[in-house]
């Protein structure tokens, strides 16, 4: 039946691909995920559907449509789920085998047909040619199947493995990307970026597929700017063009010496090249210009001092309110050490009255003679001996003097 007789076409991906291609079929009885059976250019393979049945009326290309030959039952299931198992052995086998004969071949992935007859062996090398005849007759040994070895670049090889990027999701040809277009460096020149090429490389070390997203922006953005090394006449004598910054929307001149850098805005460049550019300076001269309307005056109306004391300022009064509050805090700091030394000297006195009542009073003059008045001498010597004595005994006892003269109990 010709594929035009179809009423349906959708998706398909195979193992070892990451592409999908395009298959007829008579009723749009399928879901994503579905392993379906189809006829390829290879023979009889098993893919998986990536798209729901659209329309034919839809479809647009002149390639011819192969159909889907029927949903995979239960038998076709367990032969797919067993040829994965046995990829995997045999990539493993092929993997020995490389290292034994020294090839520089890097495998990536292995995978049979719906009937086993063909195993597919992926792989990336340095050199673009691999001369593995010997390899093929050591797997032909050992597989018991047709072998095809592929190479595959190195962007195809990240798209097949998967990875997250600088950016932190995952890879782009992982997800949306089916194909890959040729980046060069011109493309991060255009983008003015630091031309470093191990931070502008991906996984797949080539350059990351992100210049290519942003690049029309750029070169539209950039149509508004003056081109690097225009030079420009400006009131401190002549300029050129020496860098511009596309999001910042700023162009930087330079003089012919490099002495002197001077950064303007899109809008203030283009003023320069019309002359209608105005300074800073100037704008604002000309606002001080502009008539107050009598503002000042009011203001110095209100500002002015007034000797009443009821009209003093909020200032004013807080000022005069914390003088007040320290001198305050210094009257009450006085009286309070005059009322501790006052404390303090009758408590000696006190004192040394108690001492002189416990020893019996004052000792009397032998000769009747008047006591020595204050300022004529000190005490007598014996008097303050059996002073300290008695203070020394108190301490030491932890009580009073029991003998009345000073000496011990």
């Amino acid at each position: 039946m010709p594929y035009d007789k179809f009423a349906y076409y959708l998706g398909i991906r195979f193992l070892g691909s990451e592409k999908s291609y395009y298959f007829a079929c008579e009723d749009n009885n399928f879901a994503l995920g579905d392993l379906v059976i189809v006829m390829t250019a290879a023979g009889v393979e098993a893919g998986k559907v990536t798209s729901l049945p659209m329309p034919m009326a839809t479809y647009n290309s002149s390639l011819e449509l192969k159909p889907i030959l029927r949903k995979a039952d239960a038998r076709d299931i367990a032969d797919y789920n067993q040829n994965v198992e046995d990829a995997k052995k045999a990539l493993a086998v092929t993997r020995t085998e490389v290292e034994r004969l020294g090839l520089a071949m890097d495998l990536t992935d292995a995978y049979y047909n719906i009937d086993a007859s063909r195993i597919t062996i992926t792989y990336t090398s340095t050199e673009k040619r691999v001369d593995f005849r010997e390899l093929l007759k050591v797997l032909a040994a050992q597989l018991g199947c047709r072998i095809e070895l592929r190479q595959i670049a190195s962007r195809d090889k990240a798209k097949m493995i998967g990875g997250i990027g600088i950016c932190g999701l995952p890879l782009c040809c992982t997800t949306f990307l089916n194909q890959f277009e040729g980046i060069s460096i011109q493309r991060a020149k255009n983008q003015m970026l630091t031309l470093n090429i191990p931070k502008l490389s991906g996984h797949c070390g080539k350059l990351i597929c992100c210049l290519t997203f942003e690049d029309d922006a750029y070169t539209e953005a950039k149509k508004e700017f003056p081109k690097i090394g225009m030079s420009v006449q400006t009131e401190d004598g002549q300029y050129a063009v020496d860098g511009i910054n596309v999001l910042s929307r700023t162009v930087r001149l330079v003089n012919s010496t490099h002495s002197d850098y001077k950064t303007f805005t899109i809008d203030e460049f283009r003023a320069i090249l019309d002359g209608t550019y105005k300074p800073k300076v100037e704008l604002l001269r000309a606002e001080e210009a502009l008539p107050s309307f009598g503002i000042e005056k009011t203001l110095q109306k209100e500002e002015k001092p007034s000797n009443s004391p009821a009209k003093n300022t909020k200032d004013d009064r807080n000022r005069d309110r914390h003088n007040q509050d320290r001198r305050d805090r210094h009257d009450n700091r006085d009286n309070r050490e005059n009322r501790d030394g006052r404390d303090n000297k009758n408590r000696f006195d006190n004192r040394g009255k108690n001492n002189s009542q416990k020893q019996g009073g004052p000792k009397q003059n032998p000769q009747n003679q008047k006591p020595k008045q204050a300022g004529d001498g000190q005490q007598p010597r014996e008097n303050k001996g059996n002073f300290h004595r008695h203070r020394h005994n108190h301490h030491r006892h932890g009580g009073g003097n029991k003998g009345g003269n000073g000496d011990n109990a």
